[in-house]
């Protein structure tokens, strides 16, 4: 199995949230060189990334879920 089809299936929404809200967290405590800030920066926005792509993805199975559920429910009445 390819090594990203792997790492795909490992991601898990909530963890990666965790993660943003921890790198926000040692954003705003000042503590870090500019370096690191700019780093840590690129990460959350990856995961920002990655977040808004899984929820669209969700989103647009549940609105198929929902005009099957629709179109199963016109069919019965007919």
């Amino acid at each position: 199995m390819p090594k990203a089809k792997k790492s795909a299936e490992a991601w898990q929404y909530e963890t990666a949230v965790r993660k943003i809200e921890t790198i926000l967290s040692d954003l705003e405590s000042g503590e870090m060189p500019l370096a690191e800030i700019f780093e840590q920066f690129e990460q959350a926005a990856a995961e920002l990334k990655r977040c808004d792509r899984f929820l669209r993805e969700k989103q647009q199975q549940a609105q198929l879920l929902i005009e099957t559920l629709a179109d199963d429910d016109s069919a019965a009445a007919d």
